[in-house]
């Protein structure tokens, strides 16, 4: 039984010496002590000292099983990394790695650093294991005077120092400032855009229209008067996505004379040309209003595809166009939520739905992807939309008064974001646009990291190239000034270049060179409190995805090298910033728009459409579908690639992260260690789909 504690003492007016001191033991076998003075004795009362050590023992082999369990399992994901970069390494065909071509000044960069920093790094080993840590130890001071100096070498260090302190730091210092005060203008910005979604899912803010906005009594005979409305599905050597966003397209629900879809094929490859003009013939027998137009110049790429098939003579009849790219699914109710809303509304220009992925769970780069693109539709589009009447138009998953792009200028050719080209030149022509958030169109996202790099280039280099064309445009139009300020100064410098600008050199560069140079380190609130915080904003809109919020941040630093390449190459017009490589698709397909498909795909209904077709059509639609069968039963030989410019910022983090243990500085040494470590992974493109 434990001893009752009596404080009375306490209370009284007692003038014995020394200051009464209350010690709680956690060993229940120790009593309550009472120190009169500083000569009092510790007397603890002991019951049992044999059960104490007994106790004692047990409680240290049970932290040592902690430890010990803990190492064994650092030891084995340690292993397994070294095991499957081991294996990267050894099944990676030669021509496997990634081809630098016009962008190797960025690489020679960074080799450069490396090589400066391990050089740094073997002369700080060897300071520190000759005594020489003076940043590490208060207590030692660095020589003034020559009768200080050890050595040569010791000479040689104390020279680095001054250096170091008097020429090198004061521009890192210079440097890193700068990009802290674009890092936390940014920051802010994010955090106002997440206010805005607030206040609009607060207010409940959202556009409208009338329940029935085509009812026209005068109409002949059902008494609604549709508009015209177009809908193009441009397609470029797609095979895996053609035939499920035909179907798609196929099924919206719009009157049969009121709507013409065009399924613009791009494609070199014939036997794709022969499956996607056999799919389209399908539709047509059962009804659909539907052709298949084919380039024989593919010049302009996608843009160059649309300028054609707008055109066309019969256009002309048509006061709408509906676009979505080739692995994009619409419901078929999505005109009927879209088209509405140009109702007497002359100066809205476009219409743009949400996004939604159906792969979004396949891998841990999609769901990375999908963090992105939740924030950028549920944030940044919508309070776009709501506060500005303004956004970048999205390439797809929207409808366009034919006017405005008329208006515009029409489809141009001159950069790869087409589709940010025409919203920027219809807002400068005073157009308004609506986003629709409540309205999903279901799609895909990369699933390699091949081809999300090869996209993430293309999205950030055009936006730079169109700065530059634009610029003179926006400064000239007519539009209030606050727009133009919004346009320049957020839309494109913001978040096109000061984002990939100061999140790559803050840190993938000034972070690993403030290890070797210490009087220009940076703070723990840079490269911890605020990404922390600013992914957490950003995790808001997908909260399922909040257990990747270390992996996410870590990404995100890690695609910054392929923005920051790719921003650098669109700013200065370099070769790869007209790169147009169409991205690779899975072809996936959600189970529910399987089963429905299945259902509708019976062979009645087969037997039916071929009755019109004569025998030399119906033996040329079944070797088709043999060639179909044939090809999609062979297998592709693919390989995972090796990227140079991540795996080289890997070994200078890494680098880094020694040179910080050495220095003792914890949060710096574990930031530079789990973000090389992350560079190597996909460096190694040990991340997204898996080539067997």
């Amino acid at each position: 039984m434990a001893p009752r504690l009596d404080f009375s003492d306490w209370w009284a007016k007692d003038t014995r010496k020394g200051t009464p001191v209350v010690v709680k033991m956690e060993n229940p076998n120790y009593s309550v002590v009472e120190i009169e003075g500083p000569d009092s004795a510790f007397r603890p009362v002991e019951k049992s000292r044999g059960k104490n050590a007994k106790q004692v023992t047990w409680v240290l082999l049970l932290k040592a099983h902690r430890a010990v369990g803990c190492l064994t399992w650092l030891a084995t994901v340690f292993w397994s990394l070294l095991g499957a970069i081991k294996r990267r390494l050894s099944f990676t065909h030669p021509l496997g790695s990634e081809k630098l071509g016009r962008d190797r000044w960025l690489f020679s960069t960074i080799k450069i650093f490396i090589a400066v920093s391990l050089l740094i790094l073997g002369f700080e080993i060897v300071a520190y294991f000759s005594g020489w840590h003076y940043f590490q130890n208060p207590s030692l001071h660095i020589p003034t005077s020559t009768l200080e100096i050890q050595s040569l070498l010791h000479l040689v260090y104390v020279g680095w120092l001054s250096l170091r302190a008097d020429y090198i730091a004061p521009p890192i210092k210079a440097l890193s400032k700068f990009c802290i005060v674009l890092f936390i203008i940014q920051s802010v910005d994010r955090l106002i855009l997440c206010l805005g979604c607030f206040w609009i899912k607060f207010k409940k803010i959202k556009p409208r229209f009338d329940e029935e906005p085509f009812r026209n009594d005068d109409a002949e005979g059902s008494g609604f008067a549709y508009p015209m409305v177009l809908v193009q599905i441009p397609m470029c050597n797609e095979r895996e996505v053609y035939e499920q966003s035909i179907s798609a397209v196929c099924q919206l629900d719009w009157p049969k004379d009121r709507i013409l879809v065009q399924v613009l094929d791009d494609s070199n490859d014939e036997s794709i040309q022969h499956l996607i003009k056999a799919e389209v013939a399908k539709w047509s027998q059962k009804g659909v209003n539907i052709i298949y137009r084919h380039r024989l110049v593919r010049t302009g790429y996608k843009a160059g595809n649309l300028k054609s098939a707008m055109g066309c003579d019969y256009v002309e009849a048509y006061e709408f166009v509906a676009i979505f790219d080739a692995d994009f699914q619409p419901n078929p109710d999505f005109l009927k939520l879209t088209v509405p809303h140009f109702k007497d509304n002359p100066e809205l220009g476009l219409v743009q739905a949400r996004w939604t992925f159906v792969n979004k769970d396949e891998n841990l780069l999609t769901r990375l992807q999908n963090i992105n693109l939740c924030f950028h539709f549920e944030v940044e589009q919508q309070v776009s939309g709501v506060f500005f009447n303004f956004f970048g138009f999205n390439g797809t998953a929207g409808v366009w008064r034919i006017k405005a792009l008329e208006e515009s200028g029409g489809w141009l050719e001159r950069t790869t974001v087409e589709d940010m080209d025409i919203a920027v030149r219809a807002h400068l022509h005073g157009w308004k646009f609506i986003y629709l958030n409540d309205v999903k169109v279901l799609c895909e996202v990369p699933e390699s990291y091949e081809a999300y790099k090869k996209q993430q280039h293309r999205w950030h280099s055009g936006p730079m190239q169109l700065f530059r064309l634009c610029l003179g445009a926006i400064l000239t139009s007519k539009i209030a000034i606050w727009k133009k300020a919004n346009m320049i100064l957020i839309f494109f410098l913001l978040r096109k270049l000061i984002l990939p600008f100061y999140s790559f050199t803050l840190f993938c560069i000034i972070l690993p060179l403030t290890m070797f140079v210490p009087e220009a380190e940076l703070p723990v609130w840079v490269i911890c409190y605020i990404p922390v915080f600013m992914s957490f904003l950003n995790l808001l809109p997908s909260p399922k995805s909040f257990p990747f919020i270390v992996p996410y941040l870590l990404f995100e630093n890690t695609m910054s090298v392929t923005k920051f390449n790719a921003m650098v190459s669109g700013l200065f017009q370099l070769g790869s910033s007209y790169e147009w490589i169409v991205t690779k698709k899975a072809g996936r397909s959600s189970e529910s728009d399987l089963l429905s498909f299945a259902e509708k795909e019976t062979p009645n209904q087969k037997s039916q459409l071929l009755r019109g077709v004569s025998d030399s059509e119906l033996l040329e639609l079944s070797q088709l579908e043999e060639q179909k069968q044939a090809v999609s039963k062979k297998a592709v030989k693919k390989t995972n690639k090796i990227y140079h410019k991540e795996l080289a910022l890997a070994f200078l983090l890494l680098t880094a992260a020694v040179r910080s243990l050495l220095a003792a500085q914890g949060v710096h040494f574990y930031f530079l260690l789990f973000q090389g470590v992350t560079f190597l992974l996909v460096g190694l493109d040990l991340i997204g789909e898996q080539m067997s």
